[in-house]
């Protein structure tokens, strides 16, 4: 686990809406501020089921669409909102119009140069590529665990905390045994 990751709560394989599975987390605490950490984490483990993917299959699928979508955003607002940059610094860049009763954003203003919009991109490329690079890692060097948590999956088709948990801790069979999980 990440040291700064919400516990996992719920992890299922069946299919709901354009979603092939999903995993739910539950927060540990209640948050009104994030980290630079805890933001890096957070777009490791959105990236991490399209690693297992590339780590098992050898290619990509369309699955991880809205993970990618999610760690965009999240490395976006890291950037432009939370002044989480090395490069660019400490400072916001853009001004956004939203609708607040209403939630929603109606536009954003580029108050920046172009300049400085290839160095966000650049500052944007870097996070998600750093993230995926430590999300193929961890499912590299844990494909052993990957491969027994999957076929309890496969299996059950949803597995809860208390049993994800027990998953990672359990001992592995040993190689070219195929033991099922115990329940």
């Amino acid at each position: 686990m990440l040291p700064n990751a919400d516990p996992v709560h719920k992890i299922s394989i069946v299919a709901r809406g354009m979603m092939g599975g999903w995993t739910r987390f539950l927060p540990s605490e209640e948050r009104h501020l994030e980290t630079y950490e805890r933001f890096k984490d957070m777009m490791i483990i959105s990236l991490a089921g399209r690693a297992a993917e590339q780590v098992v299959f050898g290619e990509l699928t369309t699955g991880a669409q809205n993970d990618l979508e999610r760690v965009t955003k999240i490395a976006r607002r890291m950037i432009t909102e939370f002044g989480m940059s090395q490069k660019l610094g400490p400072r916001t860049f853009g001004k956004r119009e939203e609708l607040v009763f209403l939630g929603k954003e109606i536009h954003e203003q580029q108050n920046y140069s172009n300049k400085i919009a290839e160095e966000i991109d650049d500052e944007v490329e870097g996070l998600v590529k750093e993230a995926y690079t430590k999300a193929f890692d961890i499912m590299t060097q844990n494909r052993p665990r990957l491969k027994y948590v999957a076929d309890y999956l496969i299996e059950k088709e949803t597995i809860d905390d208390s049993t994800f948990e027990k998953l990672l801790n359990d001992p592995l069979p040993a190689p070219g045994l195929e033991a099922a999980p115990a329940s």
